[in-house]
């Protein structure tokens, strides 16, 4: 029970539409400024993505950098304990490419099938 409470934990920091795809951003382009992140994600709006990156940061996975200047910059990145989810991140990414695949065949062999 102990092992899926830590379980669980580690997927309220996961958890979330757009948490892994803020984070393959910024893991594979590096710091971005916020309308970059935006870019980057068409189909975010900026209040999921302030409220997506808030969360992060409160947990010490991303990393934001205001710089007083006019106009304001503000930059995000992975954090140094956030490059820890790396690993899993990719692991994630890689299953579900594995698992679109497999759906896929399956749709096929079901259609050739009827």
């Amino acid at each position: 029970m102990e092992s899926y409470c830590k379980f669980e934990s580690a997927l309220d920091i996961l958890i979330g539409k757009w948490k892994p795809v803020i984070l393959l951003q910024l893991m594979n382009k590096g710091t971005m400024r916020f309308g970059e992140l935006q870019k980057s994600i068409p189909d975010i709006n900026k209040k999921m993505l302030t409220q997506q990156l808030r969360e992060l940061e409160y947990n010490d996975i991303v990393h934001r950098e205001v710089y007083n200047q006019i106009p304001p910059k503000v930059e995000y990145s992975i954090s140094e304990y956030g490059k820890g989810l790396s690993s899993v991140l990719q692991v994630l990414n890689d299953w579900g490419v594995s698992h679109m695949e497999h759906m896929t065949k399956l749709y096929e062999a079901d259609r050739a099938g009827s």
